[in-house]
């Protein structure tokens, strides 16, 4: 599981972005403990944006990750590939990738854990305060309620959802499900690589899928992004291995 972070407030500025994140944050009482309730809002003028991070285990879903950060810097760059593009943003949480996938173009649909209605509710504000329009939905890696067979996603995204081994085959058989869904999709993902590129070897030939790409994370991001951010993550794109049987 993600350790806990510690707490971490971080202001980072490029010359040439024309997105902002910024946080605001409101006590509101949750479970055993109090938690931020993050929201989000993008702006069309700003060449900084900045994230933060608090002292607290409770719900994952609610911060801004490296991964993210790393996922949606991405998306800005490649913004031309996203542009009309239908994207489908698994384990969206704050949906920081999502969000610039909307803003450069995409149709987008952000979805988290269906049960989760904490992280849902906060993924509406998020898209009302940046006038987003993303489509939300409930989807449990795994579970295959009705929604997920209406998807049909150009590009998948995920940031930092490889981060618990024991939901690695809900996650990839929603992947590839939504890969043979979608003919000529891309799963594209950001994690903290800890064990070499061993995992990802694994999760290729257990699912039949193929690397098309793998980059570090930070190999794209300028130099005062990557300054303020920590760990070995990497940047993969995967799609279905030609020929593999449905």
């Amino acid at each position: 599981s993600r350790p806990a972070s510690r707490h971490d407030t971080r202001s980072l500025c490029r010359s040439d972005a024309s997105w902002q994140l910024v946080h605001i944050y409101e006590r509101r009482q949750w479970g055993r403990g109090r938690i931020p309730w993050m929201q989000l809002s993008l702006s069309a003028k700003s060449a900084c944006f900045s994230t933060g991070v608090q002292n607290i285990e409770e719900d994952y879903g609610m911060f801004v990750w490296p991964c993210s950060v790393i996922l949606a810097e991405y998306v800005w760059q490649q913004r031309p590939r996203f542009s009309r593009s239908r994207v489908v943003e698994l384990g969206a949480g704050t949906s920081l990738p999502g969000l610039v996938a909307a803003k450069v173009g995409a149709h987008v649909t952000l979805t988290d854990i269906a049960h989760n209605t904490e992280v849902l509710d906060n993924i509406q504000q998020i898209c009302s305060l940046n006038n987003a329009n993303c489509t939300v939905l409930g989807l449990t890696w795994g579970d295959w309620d009705e929604p997920v067979f209406d998807l049909h996603p150009d590009i998948i995204l995920g940031a930092d959802v490889l981060y618990d081994s024991a939901k690695f085959d809900d996650l990839f058989a929603t992947v590839t499900f939504l890969l043979e869904n979608s003919p000529g999709a891309v799963f594209i993902t950001t994690y903290h690589n800890r064990s070499g590129h061993h995992l990802i070897e694994f999760l290729m030939v257990k699912w039949g899928l193929k690397c098309l790409k793998l980059l570090d994370g930070f190999s794209f991001l300028p130099s005062c992004k990557a300054d303020s951010l920590q760990g070995n993550i990497q940047l993969v794109e995967i799609t279905l291995e030609k020929g593999k049987p449905k």
